[in-house]
């Protein structure tokens, strides 16, 4: 059996990048609003807001990771935050996912001294809940993901210095 060579994504890896985070959300029934141009801004800018890997089987992508770095009080420490991690069908089951996960930590670690990993899963992405879980990742309900956009960003950002509007 041929084995996935991981790697980082590089800006010529656009395209097989958005290829691949597309039939992430589609799988997950998720809107997709990123381009290549999006990804490409955010990833390989001045200032980039994202690392990747991408793992390759023959030439062909099979497997993609999107991390960033976090910093909790908490935990006085730093961490890593996977927001997408994708496998393609024709190789999953096959440990990818875990070999991705481990290689960007690896990463996460040597560039910014990553102690942990977060990520969040759908409640009714049964597959992924199950997989993270055999991993060792387990819920914690003392946290709840919220998130501010739209309307309400733009009113907080219309916020002084003062706290006064």
């Amino acid at each position: 059996m041929t084995c996935d060579k991981i790697r980082p994504a590089t800006i010529a890896d656009i395209e097989a990048l958005d290829a691949a985070l597309r039939d992430l959300s589609a799988h997950m029934g998720d809107s997709h609003k990123a381009t290549a141009d999006d990804l490409s801004r955010a990833g390989f800018g001045d200032h980039p807001s994202f690392r990747a890997l991408v793992a390759e089987r023959d030439q062909t992508v099979s497997g993609v990771a999107l991390y960033s770095p976090v910093f909790s009080t908490v935990r006085g420490a730093s961490g890593i935050y996977v927001s997408d991690l994708w496998v393609s069908d024709a190789v999953r089951g096959s440990g990818l996912g875990r070999r991705l996960l481990a290689a960007a930590l690896d990463d996460a670690r040597k560039r910014w001294g990553a102690t942990y990993i977060r990520l969040t899963v759908y409640h009714d992405n049964t597959g992924a809940r199950a997989f993270y879980e055999k991993l060792g990742f387990m819920e914690n309900d003392e946290e709840h993901y919220l998130i501010l956009s739209g309307e309400q960003l733009q009113e907080l950002s219309g916020i002084d210095d003062e706290g006064d509007s």
